[in-house]
């Protein structure tokens, strides 16, 4: 069992059901914070940096202050996991404003200083380029690579690995026939550490609309929910995959 200290997706009743659920559904230890509620560093009192991952998803930078930011770097920088995943507020996108903080810094990807954020009406596919690695390993990504909806456009660092990749398409109808073509490349899960720590960028959303389809993944169902909320129901393979990549931001892989 882990701890998750999960911070925004707005709240519990609405996108943040989805990875709250499925931590819940997998025995872990969950401590929630809406998405406008200020993070404090008095939140980590007697919190230990072993098994514990920390996860950040449409969470604006304003909401934790710059020394509570360092609190939890030194958790992270001795052994915890630190998760930042894509959205309108995460990274830099509208609102997020990442960039330049100590959270920021220390993921393994270069935050813009504008608008990252992709809206994709045509068809992202996600592409494996690491598929036996600890958070891929195991899942169809080459039979049935998942298609998502948006991402924030991200560089990979020099010292970072690229586990998955963001491949755009262009496709149009000519005659009675349907045609798609790759248009473009974008890192999409991208690793790397901190200290002893791991740390984790994944540039799209877990929860609507940005998870498209990636959400359905799977024809076996989960159903999850936290206790005395309203659950939701998603494709195994997404279940799969957003547990291995806690277990091993958290290093139990």
């Amino acid at each position: 069992m882990m701890r998750v200290i999960y911070c925004g997706d707005t709240t519990l009743d609405s996108a943040a059901a989805y990875l709250a659920g499925l931590i819940c559904h997998g025995g872990h230890d969950l401590t929630y914070l809406p998405s406008d509620q200020p993070f404090e560093a008095k939140m980590l009192d007697g919190i230990s940096s072993q098994r514990v991952v920390f996860v950040f998803s449409d969470y604006p930078s304003t909401q934790i202050e710059k020394n509570a930011q360092q609190s939890v770097l030194d958790h992270v920088a001795a052994g915890a996991g630190l998760v930042m995943i894509g959205g309108w507020e995460s990274f830099h996108g509208v609102g997020g404003d990442w960039d330049g903080t100590p959270i920021g810094d220390a993921l393994p990807v270069e935050i813009s200083s504008q608008d990252d954020r992709v809206n994709c009406h045509q068809p992202v596919l996600v592409d494996a380029l690491q598929p036996q690695h600890p958070i891929t390993a195991s899942l169809p990504w080459a039979k049935r690579p998942p298609v998502i909806g948006g991402f924030n456009r991200l560089t990979a660092r020099a010292d970072s690995e690229t586990l998955l990749e963001a491949v755009t398409h262009s496709a149009q109808k000519i005659s009675t026939e349907f045609t798609i073509s790759e248009v473009e490349r974008t890192p999409l899960l991208v690793v790397g550490r901190h200290g002893n720590g791991r740390t984790v960028a994944l540039a799209t959303d877990v929860a609507p609309h940005w998870v498209g389809p990636l959400v359905d993944w799977g024809d076996d169902r989960v159903s999850a929910a936290v206790p005395g909320r309203e659950g939701v129901e998603v494709g195994k393979l997404y279940a799969t995959f957003l547990e291995q990549l806690l277990s091993w931001a958290v290093g139990e892989r």
